[in-house]
């Protein structure tokens, strides 16, 4: 069975936080013990992504809280909005504060840039997707707050794909791709980035059938698209914004993978307010 969503980050996260030994807390005496609820409020308008891993952090602090959604996943949410409601001890509520609204803030700051880059080429057949250029360690998580987004999953590791890149290209010499190529093993997708009009025809030469034209004006996109031809994706990355990417997608790239999805959405702003019952 699979763990839930986040379970290891948020070990992580918690042990990193020493949330067990949270010595400000431990000032509240038998007040700690007592039934609270947090409300996490939007203080801004973004996608909400993130409130499974939320549910995870007080899963882990505490096996009575209980955690209601107040705000769909993926949904655009206003400032004043309850995102959601946890019911748990007090000491409990405030361990897990700041971890919970880490991952809250950061998921869905890459969930809103997604849909933003998303929103812009629909209607075209494009799709946006991430790089590699995630936050180490939450890599899985920043993936799934793309998805959340509207983009599409890309290559995860470096073995969940062949990507031939510039790098590959220097080290073994313009007139071996094919040679090379032709000792990878079955069953792995084969992607290769482009840089010029000579290995873009070494490429197709080799029978590639995804290529990845990077740092490309849309215009030499269009030209690529038009040389490749029916059957080959071409995929355009390298300084994509969400303001350029239609111009990307207008250009006939069936996908757009955007480094600052990961490496650069900024947080969202949300707090957590905290009371006991009247």
């Amino acid at each position: 069975m699979a763990e839930p969503l986040g379970v290891e980050e948020v070990r992580r996260a918690l042990a990193e936080d020493r949330a067990a030994d949270d010595v400000t807390t431990r000032l509240l005496g038998a007040t700690a013990r007592r039934l609270a609820c947090a409300h996490f409020v939007a203080e801004g308008r973004f996608v909400v992504a993130g409130l499974p891993v939320v549910a995870q952090v007080y899963a882990e602090l505490d096996r009575d809280a209980r955690v209601e959604q107040a705000c769909p996943e993926g949904e655009w949410t206003a400032p004043g909005a309850v995102l959601a409601q946890v019911r748990a001890a007090a000491g409990s509520l405030l361990a897990g504060e700041r971890v919970a609204l880490n991952f809250l803030q950061r998921l869905s700051g890459v969930a809103t840039l997604t849909r933003r880059a998303a929103e812009a080429v629909a209607g075209t057949g494009a799709r946006i997707t991430h790089t590699r250029k995630t936050t180490p360690g939450l890599r899985a998580l920043e993936r799934y707050a793309v998805t959340v987004g509207g983009g599409v999953e890309n290559r995860g590791s470096l073995a969940a794909a062949i990507l031939w890149k510039d790098n590959h290209w220097a080290l073994l010499g313009r007139g071996e791709l094919a040679a090379a190529l032709a000792t990878a093993p079955g069953g792995v997708p084969v992607v290769v980035e482009v840089e010029d009009d000579a290995q873009l025809e070494q490429a197709l030469a080799a029978g590639v059938r995804h290529i990845l034209a990077d740092n490309q004006t849309p215009q030499r996109v269009a030209a690529w698209v038009r040389r490749a031809g029916p059957g080959v994706t071409v995929q355009a990355s390298g300084g994509i914004t969400p303001e350029t990417a239609r111009a990307y997608a207008e250009a006939g790239a069936l996908l757009i993978s955007i480094g600052a999805l990961t490496h650069s959405a900024p947080a969202v702003p949300i707090r957590c307010e905290i009371a006991l019952p009247r």
